[in-house]
């Protein structure tokens, strides 16, 4: 079945606003924000995933707030594609930098079901302006409905209705893969496990990540590969095995559009609500939006 509803969060659980609800644009701005300061705190605290990629830009919605006072209610963040295979195979661009991915879309339940095509429309804009290199954006949609570690649905899945409604090109799934998931149901990014495996820069903050989630820490001198071997086998990171998101792809300009179009497209996948867990796309992928 379709859903009326639009998608939103709060507290790193969906939410949900009517579709037919309107935002009243006189009182929006979009604007590019602060990664670091403005745009993590706002995506760790909202967003299922609680955690920031490696970001490119990363802009803001506001709304009017106390006192007039500008209130963020959004944000869009344009984030390194997942692996330089990734854009000529989506976008159809040899260079890897010519396309970044839109690596997270956070909008409160405040505002109404317009409200994220409203920033992210606006956002491309800005993205050309202050990445003028950048041709496409690739958008992944995560069809895999997921629960906490008490069973509560916090992540149900979609399908990439709004790249729909904005005329992006579909162009399949993604690889499947293995998640590793932490007790309350997050995944952990293969490229952090990756970065710890390795010893790599950046693993203390991954490491961090686990520890917060309540692992226990690892021994002194004990091998960080064998530490995370450990982990799974207590349960505390349980393997699972996903299917692949579905991709979209946002030329940007004439030359993007040309790209693209060597790259096969597919019908729009649908949404199927009735699913109660596991990928929630309903089969055969037959609809294309008008």
């Amino acid at each position: 079945m379709h859903t009326t509803r639009s998608q939103r969060w709060r507290d790193r659980r969906a939410r949900w606003v009517p579709a037919a609800s309107e935002i009243d644009p006189r009182r929006l701005a979009v604007d590019v924000i602060d990664s670091r300061k403005v745009a993590v705190p706002f995506v760790r605290a909202h967003h299922y995933a609680a955690s920031m990629p490696v970001t490119r830009l990363s802009v803001g919605l506001f709304a009017d707030g106390a006192g007039g006072r500008p209130q963020l209610v959004g944000v869009c963040v344009f984030s390194y594609p997942v692996n330089d295979a990734s854009v000529p195979k989506n976008a159809g661009l040899q260079n890897p930098r010519a396309a970044c991915d839109l690596g997270r879309l956070v909008v409160l339940d405040c505002q109404g079901g317009n409200a994220e095509s409203f920033l992210v429309a606006r956002a491309f804009r800005l993205l050309r302006r202050e990445k003028p290199e950048i041709l496409s954006v690739i958008s992944y949609a995560d069809p895999v409905r997921r629960s906490d570690g008490q069973g509560r649905v916090f992540m149900p899945g979609h399908v990439g209705g709004l790249y729909a409604v904005m005329a992006a090109r579909y162009v399949g799934r993604s690889s499947p893969r293995t998640d590793l998931l932490l007790p309350d149901g997050r995944p952990m990014s293969p490229r952090a496990l990756s970065k710890i495996r390795n010893a790599e820069c950046g693993q203390r903050y991954a490491i961090d990540d686990l520890l917060r989630a309540g692992a226990p820490p690892p021994r002194h001198g004990e091998d960080r590969a064998a530490w995370l071997t450990g982990l799974e086998r207590a349960d505390f990171l349980r393997r699972r095995r996903h299917p692949g998101c579905h991709a979209y792809v946002f030329p940007l300009t004439r030359a993007a559009r040309h790209a693209a179009a060597r790259v096969p497209d597919h019908p729009y996948p649908v949404l199927d609500r009735s699913l109660t867990d596991g990928d929630v796309t309903a089969l055969p992928l037959l609809r294309r939006a008008a």
